[in-house]
């Protein structure tokens, strides 16, 4: 198995597709669960539907299968063939650890009950699972469960973590666009030059978590872009602040929301000048369920994995959370390696996915399907 899924995760690995244009991805998927009899359903996504015995219990298992916008630095002999996409987030590997297990449960069929794959398209940009969601995938697949393993760089190979509750923050992005007046750089006091408005709110917005949140809130405002349409003599009349707020509570994220527009409604005034604020949240916090998440520690020691239990929160988003919203779910981590590309940050462009990995994640997808769909003395498969 070890040298048939590392063959079949550097083939994904050599064709990265970034979200919902994973065309040759997907078609790759949905050729190998229906080579292993698999009843195979392609939308958006590709979901694949194994039933086992006469129970009428259903859990989903999610992989997703999206690349990014990222020219590759590797060295290794299997880097993209797509040029500037790349798969920096693991997905490759995320992808053939369950199809690993699809192969195992085909073959054992130690389970009664069904399995529903969700191979879920565009993570990185928050929109696969809503789209998945919107189609009716959890309305013609009903699950009572669902779970999502993601590789993490710097931690040990095969370390499995997770916690009870918020596993992952929530992402916003937002927009303040200033209308001031400009005018000749040698004469400033003419108009109101929108860049010095912007240099004045990027310095308050910093206030918001010091001293607005409570201490440890685990919130975070990041000012990404600024943007004007000045020039080398020219004072810009127009500026766009662009920027991420991440929060591991709804109520801090509405909290910033609110204290954002009241900043720059507020410096604007000063100044004499309009201001518009937008504020949309792309990815919501993950929640993870106390019962799902017990499974996946049961399942975890009995795969010979070491567990940490109730880890921190990551301060990166997750879109696996519209899924869990909908339906009790857990979302873990499994340690990528500590050293090399494995340990290299995700999204690096010299990252890569563990191989060592995709028979733990197998083994762990497996005994994660025979904890929650068990065989009794009286089921036949």
């Amino acid at each position: 198995m070890q040298d048939r899924l590392t063959e079949l995760r550097r083939t994904f690995h050599r064709d990265p597709e970034l979200g919902f244009d994973e065309v040759q991805t997907k078609a790759r998927i949905a050729a190998h669960l229906r080579g292993l009899g698999i009843e195979v359903h392609e939308g958006i996504g590709v979901v694949g539907v194994l039933s086992c015995g006469q129970g009428n219990r259903a859990i989903g298992l999610r992989a997703d299968m999206d690349a990014l916008p990222i020219s590759e630095a590797s060295d290794h002999d299997y880097p993209s063939q797509n040029p500037g996409v790349m798969h920096a987030c693991g997905h490759d590997g995320h992808m053939t650890m369950l199809l690993g297990a699809a192969e195992r449960l085909v073959a054992e069929q130690g389970f009664v009950g069904t399995v529903v794959l969700l191979f879920q398209p565009s993570e990185e940009n928050g929109r696969g699972a809503q789209a998945m969601i919107d189609e009716g995938v959890l309305d013609r697949f009903p699950v009572e469960e669902v779970f999502a393993i993601h590789n993490l760089p710097g931690a040990p190979v095969g370390q499995v973590s997770t916690r009870t509750g918020m596993i992952c923050s929530s992402e916003s992005l937002f927009e303040i666009h200033i209308q001031g007046q400009g005018g000749h750089a040698s004469m400033p006091q003419v108009g109101v030059d929108a860049i010095t408005v912007g240099a004045e709110m990027v310095q308050a917005l910093q206030t918001i978590v010091a001293r607005k949140l409570a201490p440890g809130a685990g919130a975070v405002v990041s000012v990404t872009e600024f943007l004007t349409d000045g020039q080398r003599n020219v004072l810009p009349g127009c500026a766009t602040l662009k920027g991420d707020v991440r929060a591991r509570l709804p109520e801090d994220r509405q909290a910033i929301a609110r204290f954002m527009r009241q900043i720059a409604e507020g410096v604007a005034a000063a100044h004499g000048v309009t201001v518009e604020v937008s504020f949309n949240t792309e990815f919501v916090e993950t929640i993870n369920a106390p019962g799902p998440t017990e499974a996946v520690y049961r399942a975890a020691d009995a795969a010979g994995c070491e567990v940490i239990r109730d880890r921190p929160p990551m301060s990166f988003s997750e879109d696996f959370s519209l899924f869990t919203a909908a339906v009790p779910g857990c979302f873990f981590l499994l340690g990528n390696g500590e050293d090399g590309p494995q340990g290299q940050p995700l999204h690096a462009a010299d990252y890569d996915f563990n191989d060592a990995l995709l028979p733990i994640g197998a083994e762990l997808w497996v005994q994660l399907v025979k904890d929650r769909l068990p065989l009794r003395k009286d089921d036949h498969v």
